[in-house]
């Protein structure tokens, strides 16, 4: 009867224990499956000035929060400044020479070029009749060989000159060929193209902060020779914070793009900050560099990137971040 006893008790404990014992476990599976590992994206920027250079003024230094826009180091720009001024005189001279070629020519101009042909032409006939005279007068001894080819130059330089001016009276007639019109359209493109390329370099005489960051390096000094290209800073981004982390394709569905997320540190246990997933690689990988759970290491995982929506200094770049679905 005791023995029936026992087990009256016992077996409804066990069962009881057992079925606590199965929610356990499956409370655990559930979290296990909601949680993930990652860390804060590390995301820098190297900045270099476009042109070349003496460097004047470093206005910041490794550690300096900086804002977009806020410059962090300037050029002499007295050579930039005289490179534009180049620009615009040259820029100016070849649109004034355009205006003139497209609108043709005065008819002041064309009456000046008529008057000189004229002038040109009454030199050439009286160059003529002089040295037809001489001409004759050389067989009768009236005159010497000296004297006609004196007259024979002047009549050929006379005529030189007739001709030049009726070319150019009949450009001034006729207008430019379209070929020198696209000449100088060509002209004056090119020159306006030089005078923005100008006015961009002057501007790039200020290193300017793109984003929101914290100054990591600082590899200039003022009053150093810099040439473009080279790196001056580097930048450590603040905004927008990610978090890298890699589910296995049995947890790809929870944490799909869009999912809403909870993220905690150890350093800062009783903070709790909120993320939705932003990107789920399409690719699976093999053993990434940065995976926090043993299981996962040899398994087929799917790189995701969360973007944190309240980020703050808490948050460095490569800390160890907890992930979990949001309720």
């Amino acid at each position: 009867m005791k023995k029936i006893w026992v087990a009256a008790v016992a077996l409804p404990a066990l069962l009881a224990g057992g079925i606590a014992y199965y929610f356990y476990q499956s409370a655990a599976e559930a979290e296990r499956q909601s949680t993930l590992y990652g860390n804060v994206d590390i995301r820098e920027l190297s900045l270099a000035f476009r042109v070349s250079g003496r460097l004047a003024l470093v206005q910041v230094d490794e550690g300096d929060s900086v804002q977009p826009g806020q410059i962090l180091a300037r050029l002499d720009a007295e050579p930039l400044r005289n490179s534009l001024n180049a620009a615009l005189a040259n820029e100016a001279a070849l649109a004034a020479r355009n205006a003139l070629i497209h609108k043709g020519s005065r008819s002041e101009d064309i009456a000046q070029a008529r008057a000189r042909l004229d002038a040109a032409k009454a030199a050439w006939v009286q160059a003529e009749s002089e040295y037809r005279r001489q001409r004759e007068l050389v067989p009768a001894g009236g005159s010497s060989q000296q004297l006609l080819e004196a007259a024979r130059s002047q009549r050929d330089q006379a005529i030189s000159q007739r001709d030049a001016a009726q070319q150019q009276l009949q450009l001034l007639v006729k207008g430019y060929r379209p070929e020198e019109i696209a000449e100088s359209d060509a002209q004056l493109k090119q020159a306006r193209a030089d005078l923005a390329a100008a006015r961009l370099a002057l501007r790039d005489a200020n290193l300017q902060a793109p984003s929101a960051g914290i100054v990591l390096t600082r590899a200039v000094e003022a009053g150093s020779m810099v040439q473009a290209g080279t790196p001056a800073f580097s930048l450590s981004l603040r905004q927008p914070v990610w978090v890298r982390a890699y589910v296995g394709e049995p947890q790809l569905g929870r944490f799909a793009s869009g999912s809403k997320v909870l993220l905690s540190n150890d350093s800062h246990p009783d903070k709790t900050y909120h993320g939705v997933v932003g990107f789920v690689s399409p690719t699976a990988e093999f053993t990434p560099k940065s995976v926090e759970t043993a299981d996962l290491r040899t398994s087929l995982v799917y790189r995701i990137r969360i973007v944190v929506s309240d980020a703050d200094a808490g948050l460095n770049q490569g800390m160890p971040m907890t992930v979990r679905l949001a309720p």
